[in-house]
């Protein structure tokens, strides 16, 4: 089982990231008294920014396959689309919650944004059964529970629900590890995220366990709160154990990969996708044994840090790469 969870990490990683940086950025623009309208407007404007790049990579992609992908791949519900429809979310919320009490410590917005991550996950297995919203056009239920043109959700998809929930819980997380208290004791901190999460993941396994349960119909791996939180606690253990490699591990050598990944993270994810996914795939898929797809992702990993790594160094100085590569021309005339 446990291997199998660490499978399904990286989608939810990006939405907890994304709702930690939400929150770094919401903090930033209080401190500079930024107004609640303003705080809403910005944060909105850029989740809107992400969902406009997840439709043009689904046009991409369409573009790529055509002419044998259906035209409903346009609607796909893929992850940079949750990503920014979340960003939005948590605008609002953010900017609603500043508008009633502009003096909300970082602790309640914290505690409000776990709540409404527990909301979400809470709900997902009714949208995705007994509750689903069938009187929608699919393009916009799809949003909701990833049933595409398919008549029931998709697990291949990434709607809100549950997905949306990964990223308010990166905002809980987020507004509590800028709080005063955790900046007095940081590594403290970080060391009880760590265990919490661990503590959470076994609690939510044991309630699993259970021979009963809330919900009717009881999905474990696409809508159970229970696989929700394994995965929250085993991405607290995470951010942990990156705080503790930064602070007192290798992170000191000087250079993290994964650092100079994250400089470029958009990028590399667009460019990357291709060539796992996509008809640039570097190894046959469903064919590959543990050992050639170790190979694979070690080969995929080194690319894509070289290439993180030149568009940081080359960033601004495109003129000077042109006039480096006309450079041989001139010279032969």
């Amino acid at each position: 089982m446990w291997s199998q969870l660490g499978g399904t990490l990286p989608a939810p990683l990006f939405l907890f990231v994304a709702g930690i940086s939400f929150a770094l950025v919401t903090d930033k623009l209080r401190q500079k008294g930024v107004s609640a309208g303003q705080i809403a407007a910005t944060t909105i404007r850029r989740g809107g920014e992400i969902f406009a790049l997840g439709l043009l990579f689904r046009l991409q992609e369409y573009l790529i396959a055509f002419p044998w992908a259906p035209w409903t791949d346009l609607f796909r519900v893929d992850i940079l689309n949750t990503i920014g429809l979340s960003l939005m979310l948590m605008g609002v919320t953010c900017g609603v919650a500043l508008r009633f009490n502009r003096q909300a410590q970082r602790l309640d917005l914290g505690i409000a944004a776990a709540g409404i991550a527990l909301i979400i996950a809470l709900l997902t297995p009714p949208i995705w059964t007994s509750w689903q919203p069938r009187f929608l056009p699919w393009p916009i239920e799809s949003y909701l529970n990833g049933v595409h043109n398919l008549g029931q959700p998709q697990p291949w998809l990434f709607p809100i629900f549950p997905w949306a929930g990964f990223a308010f819980a990166g905002l809980a997380v987020g507004f509590l590890l800028q709080s005063n208290w955790a900046h007095q004791k940081e590594g403290a901190i970080f060391a009880l995220a760590g265990s919490g999460g661990i503590g959470l993941a076994y609690l939510a396994r044991w309630l699993d366990k259970r021979p009963f349960h809330l919900y009717a119909g009881y999905d474990f791996w696409h809508t159970s709160p229970n696989f929700f939180l394994i995965r929250v606690g085993m991405m607290l253990g995470i951010l942990s154990a990156a705080y503790f490699w930064c602070r007192r591990g290798a992170g000191q050598w000087g250079f993290s990969p994964l650092g100079q990944l994250g400089k470029t993270s958009l990028l590399v994810y667009w460019v990357y996708i291709e060539f796992v996914y996509g008809r640039l795939s570097i190894l046959p898929k469903h064919a590959q044994s543990i050992r050639t797809a170790s190979l694979g992702l070690f080969a995929i990993f080194i690319a894509m840090l070289m290439f993180s790594f030149l568009r940081v160094k080359l960033k601004g100085r495109g003129s000077e790469v042109l006039a480096w590569v006309h450079k041989p021309e001139r010279a032969s005339q």
